[in-house]
């Protein structure tokens, strides 16, 4: 088992000549075989942690209905993992095919070598994303280096899927190759999509808005978007402002199902393995306003994302086949990057990522005093319980007694500080609701706003 920050493509970028990681989500607008109405989300993303627990190099999928908050499906365990090149993935990606039916693409590659040479991609075909058949890899090119990131959309003007990447290629940095498929069984010879002139990677496109396309990449450490009223290759030019929260990387665009807003995703790498978001509410304008951390949850120890709209039944049916969650994550409201967690059996809130990733993991059970009530139990301890002892939150053993139980039992209620959050007043203490103070839990009376807001969380995955 490695330890410690698993280092980016970007640093190994700046070391040797240049290397990219990331091409997701693909938005094909107008594009297809009639089905019914989209209303839903799925994510496709791998997961890395930062010890390595959490670390695996299968497809890993996530539903939503809204686009910001995600259920992890299978445990947060791989729905199929590659079995032919490297054994593993990296930045998969989900298309909807014109015959409805989808088709997953991935990165060829297990681990962190980013000198790794693959000509390679990782296909699936997959009626529902319940079963996958058809697993082989596809070709893309003759050179000596990798096929990053792989991403593909319908060019209407071709009759043919583009299935972009990124490689380097003569010019001696990563560019954004194109092949053009109409089976993802055989491709067209490669050639260059977008070379600005400098390392990019991790395109992701947005076709056919207002009539103009959109390509989304990584420029040094930000978030950079071209556009073209073309989708031949060499016709985008750089018009955005970047975005970035530290090092940036893996673009993600998404329109929302319900209004005319754009969001924007990105993975940083300092620290490795956080999501960011940003909206617009007009793709044309190139600028993007941050989303508050409250609004969005990412699902746990994900990297490099890609995200395709899905019907209400489909979302149905992922969840019926796959399940959510056994347990939760407890977001704070004031502090959104932190979640509840034990450490040391003390119970406290802290920034995500980190390791022992299953010390935020809980289970809501039916409170040990009363059945209406909750308890915390630990996943990765489960003979243990968040408790309150001299008003501050610890994790101890069940000991049967009816003071552990008392102590142990919590009442969910509206959350004090937003309605739509909970919060959690103690069984024994009724006039005292669990809240943080200098990062750790305790129990204490609420009265003022700083305090309803530290007596606020989100219940998710």
């Amino acid at each position: 088992m490695s330890t410690g920050p698993r280092p980016s493509r970007r640093l190994f970028l700046g070391m040797a000549a240049a290397t990219p990681l990331a091409v997701t989500g693909a938005l094909t607008l107008g594009a297809g075989t009639a089905h019914a109405a989209d209303s839903a989300y799925v994510m496709c993303y791998f997961t890395e942690s930062p010890s390595g627990d959490g670390t695996d190099y299968g497809l890993h999928l996530a539903v939503s209905t809204d686009s910001l908050n995600w259920i992890p499906l299978n445990q947060n365990n791989p729905v199929v993992t590659p079995t032919a090149g490297a054994l593993g993935l990296r930045d998969p990606f989900i298309l909807r095919k014109r015959d409805g039916t989808f088709v997953v693409i991935a990165t060829d590659l297990k681990g962190t070598d980013w000198s790794y040479v693959s000509q390679y991609v990782h296909v699936w075909n997959s009626t529902d994303l319940r079963t996958f058949t058809g697993y082989h890899r596809l070709k893309l090119h003759d050179m000596n280096t990798h096929s990053w990131a792989p991403e593909a959309f319908w060019d209407a003007g071709r009759g043919q899927y583009a299935l972009i990447y990124s490689a380097v290629n003569g010019s001696g940095h990563n560019v954004i190759m194109v092949n053009y498929t109409s089976d993802f069984q055989t491709a067209s010879a490669p050639q260059v999509f977008f070379d600005p002139g400098y390392d990019v990677i991790d395109g992701d496109m947005a076709v056919g808005v207002g009539g103009v396309n959109y390509l989304y990449f990584k420029k040094n450490q930000a978030l950079v978007g071209a556009r073209s009223t073309s989708l031949a290759p060499g016709s985008f030019t750089e018009f955005s402002t970047g975005v970035a929260q530290g090092g940036t990387e893996a673009p993600t665009l998404v329109k929302s199902l319900t209004s005319n807003t754009w969001y924007l995703w990105g993975d940083t790498y300092t620290p490795n393995g956080v999501f960011y978001a940003w909206q617009s509410g007009d793709l044309a304008a190139g600028s993007w306003t941050p989303v508050d951390q409250r609004s969005y949850t990412q699902p746990l120890n994900s990297k490099h994302c890609g995200i395709a709209t899905i019907t209400a039944a489909e979302y149905d049916n992922l969840l019926a086949r796959w399940g959510a969650p056994a347990w939760n994550r407890l977001k704070s409201y004031n502090f959104p990057a932190r979640y509840v967690r034990h450490a040391n059996n003390v119970g406290r809130i802290d920034p995500y990522p980190f390791d022992p990733y299953a010390d935020a993991q809980w289970r809501l059970v039916p409170g040990l005093a009363d059945s209406a009530g909750v308890s915390f139990q630990s996943v990765n301890y489960p003979a243990r319980y968040l408790r309150h002892y001299n008003y501050q939150l610890q994790l101890d053993a069940a000991d049967s007694t009816s003071a552990f139980a008392a102590d142990a039992t919590f009442y969910r209620t509206a959350g004090l500080a937003d309605a739509s959050w909970s919060s959690f007043r103690s069984y024994n203490n009724p006039t005292r609701y669990l809240r943080h103070a200098n990062y750790v839990l305790r129990i204490d009376p609420v009265s003022t706003t700083a305090e309803r807001q530290d007596a606020t969380f989100r219940v998710g995955h």
